[in-house]
């Protein structure tokens, strides 16, 4: 997992990795405008929020969970023609009410705002089942 922790970490503690200086990538925890992407704020149970979210993920084409604990988890997204993999990564801090998700591209520098369009798409359907605002 793409994650940085302390060592007693609980999700509110847990933090994303940086994105890095090209632009295909997004965070929930990125400190500049290019990069950010605002937080899912959860509506009502976080944890229903949290199981809609790995259900709205894998239902997105060509994408798998490698890694997951009650609170974070690692996913893969593949690119249909020349199967670039993406890595997208969540933290849930049911304290704060949100989902803070990451997107990034593993090779290249630019993604043409696939990583954030991803994301986007995330958030609609988490919208649409009435999990998030």
């Amino acid at each position: 997992m793409t994650l940085i922790t302390a060592s007693h970490s609980s999700a509110s503690e847990k933090k994303l990795a940086l994105c890095p200086n090209s632009p295909n990538c997004v965070s929930s925890q990125a400190a500049d405008e290019e990069h950010f992407i605002a937080p899912f704020k959860i509506i009502g149970k976080a944890e229903d929020a949290w199981t809609a979210m790995k259900q709205a993920l894998v239902s997105q084409n060509r994408t798998v969970i490698t890694e997951e604990t009650e609170d974070a988890l690692h996913a893969q997204a593949t690119s249909l023609v020349f199967r670039f993999v993406d890595d997208i990564d969540a933290i849930l801090d049911a304290k704060a009410g949100l989902i803070h998700v990451r997107s990034a591209s593993r090779v290249g520098y630019s993604d043409l705002g696939v990583n954030r369009r991803r994301m986007e798409a995330l958030r609609l359907a988490l919208r649409n089942v009435g999990v998030i605002e």
